[in-house]
């Protein structure tokens, strides 16, 4: 065994792997708390199969004196706490990577070749106090240690945590974390381990996030008042924390049959007056394609959270992928039109998802917040999100005797009433329909219906969110990404430290930013990077502006890209 097993970058990677069912997410939650706690900037992010028990799943901390906000390859620090961990993360194992674990999990192999490995005894200790159930909290004892978090924060913490289960569980936990700890600082009073990594009181009082969390705050932001679900993941967690606290905000909940009822209950709920959302994932979402030109036809809000994951049909379920733009570009029989947010970052996650009721209400139109279980899932530290900017926009109208649903203004947006909020009759049909909103066969008032609704494009064009450059104007290559590929590309270009290359980021991917065709043009060279196979956003943008995409970097089995496999693929140009 090497004699330094010293770390001296100011950022680390720890990875923590196990079966379903032995509390790795548990884990992942409790010692990002922590170390934000303690000072340090964190990012986390997990990847695990649609199995209740058994299988492999992995989640991965990042600790730095910097803001981090990406997933890497490198491993500093490896947990296996399974059998089958280190196998199935074998690849990211490098022979600078420390692994902390026990003999039986860790065999002959990873002691061969110089590999740095120190046998923890997890599951002894955890049986010792009372049950293997306690060896993650072992683990958050000797990584808390180890990156040198007070006991007295730790011990609180976990007090604060399991509050629910009774003394028992808490002094428990206390005892399998106290022992881990004490571990990690004779590891660190030996010398064997040492870690440089600044911290700063100033990350204490920051937020932690996943962007499962903004989304949902940013739909209590945006007034939403109502939502229907059922369950799927990843969206599935929007709806229950909206339900834990709907009470909180005035907010009904409702749990429904299938995706078909979800959004027509929702079509529903605006049309009484609410500010409803349906959240939901692609193959939810494929249910509620009649529902979403029944919006068109109504010219009804509507707001849509669309949590991408790969298929085709159930695929995997629990992974990543941002294959379901085309989807929501084209869902829905007829010509309508829509508009497709996708946050980049967590923030955006809540400001993105606020604004989709309002532009929603404005237009009277369906919005789609375009999110990724990557997105959804991973958590990192924020200074603050900024509710001076926060304004519920609403554009309902009380009606006269006079009123007619769908009047053709010069605007071509008519006002929208609510039943019982004035005098006239609000009449909505899923038919063509004349002004009042009844039935008509008209071909005159078809087409003028028809130009009024597609009018709408040429309005919302004037509020298009900007594409967000990242690095010089006077560019050579441009990349472009859209959605949760935000952070690990920039931080990819960080690394790459070349004047000539930059970034160009699309949080408002339909309808496409007019000046995008001019970002291109003055471009020599075009690389778009997708976590999809068929390059759908480059195709999305050679429909709109006639050109092509050079180069793609495209990435479909089920994992977000890494900062090393951007910065590999973009080395050769």
């Amino acid at each position: 065994m090497p004699e330094d097993l010293s770390m001296s970058t100011d950022s680390l990677s720890v990875v923590l792997s196990g079966q379903a069912g032995q509390g790795i997410q548990t884990v992942e939650y409790i010692i990002t708390r922590l170390l934000k706690l303690s000072g340090y900037n964190v990012f986390s992010t997990k990847e695990y199969m649609s199995r209740v028990r058994g299988g492999t799943n992995s989640t991965e901390i990042r600790i730095s004196s910097r803001r981090v906000c990406a997933p890497v390859d490198q491993i500093d620090i490896f947990v296996p706490l399974s059998q089958g961990a280190i196998p199935h993360l074998k690849r990211r194992i490098s022979s600078k990577t420390l692994i902390l674990g026990q003999k039986e999990i860790l065999g002959n192999e990873y002691h061969k070749n110089g590999q740095r490995v120190i046998e923890v005894p997890f599951s002894k200790i955890a049986s010792e106090i009372g049950s293997p159930i306690y060896s993650n909290t072992v683990a958050v004892g000797v990584i808390s240690g180890l990156l040198k978090v007070e006991l007295g924060i730790l011990t609180d913490y976990l007090k604060q945590h399991f509050s629910a289960k009774g003394e028992s569980v808490i002094r428990k936990n206390i005892q399998a974390a106290e022992k881990g700890h004490r571990i990690a600082l004779d590891l660190l009073s030996s010398g064997r381990i040492k870690f440089k990594i600044p911290r700063s009181l100033s990350v204490t009082d920051e937020i932690l996030l996943n962007g499962t969390e903004a989304v949902a705050l940013g739909a209590i932001a945006g007034g939403c008042n109502f939502l229907s679900f059922y369950p799927m993941s990843p969206a599935t967690g929007v709806s229950v924390f909206l339900a834990r606290h709907s009470e909180d905000f005035d907010i009904i909940v409702e749990q429904v049959e299938d995706e078909i009822c979800a959004l027509n209950m929702v079509i529903g709920a605006w049309y009484a007056g609410g500010r409803a959302m349906a959240s939901t994932s692609g193959g939810g979402f494929a249910l509620m394609e009649e529902g979403l030109s029944l919006a068109g036809m109504l010219e009804s809000p509507v707001v849509i959270h669309l949590a991408q994951r790969p298929g085709p049909a159930t695929g995997l379920p629990t992974r990543t992928e941002q294959a379901d733009l085309e989807l929501a570009l084209y869902a829905g029989q007829g010509e309508f039109p829509r508009i497709i947010l996708a946050p980049g970052t967590i923030e955006d996650a809540f400001y993105l998802t606020q604004s989709a009721f309002n532009l929603a209400d404005k237009y009277q139109v369906p919005v789609f917040v375009l999110t990724d279980q990557y997105l959804l899932d991973s958590y990192y530290n924020i200074a603050s999100l900024d509710l001076s900017r926060m304004k519920i926009e609403k554009h309902t109208v009380k009606t006269d005797q006079e009123y007619k649903r769908y009047r053709l203004t010069e605007k071509e947006i008519s006002p929208r009433g609510i039943p019982g909020y004035g005098d006239g009759i609000v009449v909505v049909d899923s038919d063509e329909h004349d002004e009042e909103g009844h039935i008509t066969e008209d071909l005159d008032i078809r087409q003028r219906m028809v130009e009024k609704r597609l009018k709408k494009l040429e309005l919302i064009s004037h509020e298009i969110i900007s594409p967000q450059l990242i690095g010089s104007e006077n560019y050579r290559i441009l990349l472009l990404g859209w959605g949760s590929t935000y952070h690990v590309i920039k931080e990819a270009l960080h690394h790459l430290k070349r004047e000539d290359l930059s970034f160009l980021h699309f949080s408002q991917v339909y309808p496409l930013h007019p000046d995008t065709t001019e970002y291109l043009k003055r471009a020599e060279k075009t690389v778009v990077i997708e976590n999809n196979a068929t390059s759908q956003f480059g195709r999305l943008i050679r429909l709109h502006t006639g050109i092509e995409i050079e180069k793609r970097v495209l990435k479909y089995n089920g994992l977000p890209f890494s900062v090393e496999e951007i910065v590999r693929n973009l080395k050769p140009y």
